[in-house]
């Protein structure tokens, strides 16, 4: 089996990915992820999918944001799962890459649906000691393993995945060296999977909403068309792509009617429904 240590010692490259990974490391105790996980111990740091049942809006006031809350992870539970179903064929045998990996949450998903090898790598040293804790704590953590790594420059041997995802991270790097690296470490015939919000390029530059979404997290949000530039650079070919826009909306709109909004929420709506941002799958074949 390849190693499963990355070899790079110089993570952090530049002082955007320090503000990034500082971010990520300083926003410990943000309720968004933590309340949500904490209900069936899969933390994630993504959105949600899906029609939200009515009902929890209904019954006792006093219980009411726990039911949102707990509807909230359920949508976001299956956004992890429809990327997951993107994946294809994953053996017990095969090796995959969360990249951008969070506390993990999609990861301990893969291993229980595949029962293959995942390395998730981050930027965040929190992030990292938080995920190996939980693999610890899941009795996984010879096969779920979590890498403080730069997933622009992983360290790991070429050839050595079978499949690599990435839900919601592209937006703080470069687009082409990311998919020249995960090129590299795909194998022939391997998969990846991104899930992504990505600017409308037929409507102009970023909206106004969008441009708030990128300064509230830090990132650059790319338009549409640099994602198809980057993966056909890069022999990644693209066999499927969803618009999951619409099917978003309505995370969002319960999102903003729970103790966990940040703010944030009406800048999302806006920019969906106003048609400058799109919420995408893309699947591609590495060839």
């Amino acid at each position: 089996m390849a190693t499963t240590t990355p070899t790079v010692t110089n993570v952090l490259h530049t002082d955007y990915q320090r503000s990034v990974a500082a971010y990520w490391n300083n926003n410990q105790q943000d309720p968004v992820n933590l309340r949500l996980g904490d209900i069936d111990g899969l933390y994630h740091h993504h959105y949600g999918i899906g029609e939200y049942e009515p009902s929890v809006l209904e019954g006792p006031q006093d219980t009411r944001d726990d039911r949102i809350i707990t509807e909230l992870h359920r949508l976001e539970t299956l956004q992890a799962e429809l990327l997951l179903d993107h994946l294809g064929d994953i053996s017990p045998g095969d090796r995959v890459m969360d990249a951008g990996s969070g506390r993990g949450g999609t990861s301990f998903m893969a291993h229980q649906r595949f029962g293959c090898q995942v390395d998730g790598v981050t930027i965040s040293e929190y992030q990292v000691e938080f995920a190996n804790n939980q693999a610890q704590q899941r009795g996984v953590a010879d096969q779920v393993k979590f890498h403080f790594a730069n997933m622009l420059d992983t360290g790991f041997k070429a050839g050595s995945f079978r499949g690599i995802w990435t839900n919601e991270t592209t937006m703080y790097v470069d687009l082409f060296s990311l998919f020249d690296e995960f090129s590299r470490l795909l194998e022939h015939g391997g998969r990846y999977v991104c899930i992504t919000g990505c600017y409308n390029d037929v409507t102009g530059g970023r909206s106004k909403a969008v441009s708030r979404i990128d300064e509230h997290y830090i990132c650059n949000i790319h338009p549409r068309s640099d994602y198809f530039k980057a993966l056909a650079a890069n022999n990644l070919v693209p066999i499927n792509v969803v618009d999951l826009t619409s099917y978003t909306i309505p995370y969002w709109e319960l999102r903003a009617r729970s103790s966990v909004a940040t703010g944030i929420e009406e800048p999302f709506l806006t920019a969906y429904r106003e048609g400058s941002f799109h919420y995408l799958l893309i699947t591609a074949d590495r060839i």
